[in-house]
């Protein structure tokens, strides 16, 4: 639609045919036709005579003006580069003790006889504990079955 409303080219058979039946798009293409009319009526204002000498001094104060030496264009990527480190330690740090994930080292290994040790001994083998229950469920019944 927009070289069609700017002139560049010609709206096809099947594009008529649409525009005739449809109204929104029709007045979509008037309104690009008239904003291209007025666009090819506008006329791009001169320049200031003198906006080619001011231009020229502006250049030439900018040119007089002292250079900044290496530390102007090696401090920028240094800061960033320390700050990236920084970043890095902190998330890190943050990772490994804020969250827990640490590595306590082997686990102290309680006398036994005492409460710690014998949870320890239970939590171990809880998977053997619970099979003797079984095992006493077993001959409880067998002796209801022999005395009944």
């Amino acid at each position: 639609m927009p070289e069609v409303a700017a002139g560049f080219g010609e709206a096809t058979a099947d594009e008529n045919k649409h525009l005739e039946s449809c109204g929104a798009c029709a007045e979509e293409l008037k309104a690009m036709r008239a904003t291209m009319a007025v666009l090819d009526e506008w006329q791009v204002p001169e320049p200031s005579p003198y906006f080619d000498l001011r231009f020229q001094a502006r250049l030439r104060e900018e040119m007089a003006k002292p250079q900044a030496g290496w530390l102007h264009w090696f401090r920028r990527p240094v800061l960033a580069a320390a700050l990236t480190v920084i970043m890095g330690v902190g998330v890190g740090f943050y990772v490994t003790q804020g969250r827990g994930i640490h590595n306590p080292g082997p686990p102290i290994a309680e006398s036994p006889g005492t409460a710690v040790s014998d949870l320890q001994a239970l939590e171990n083998n809880h998977d053997m504990y619970s099979d003797f229950e079984m095992l006493d469920d077993l001959a409880v019944q067998q002796d209801v079955e022999a005395n009944p």
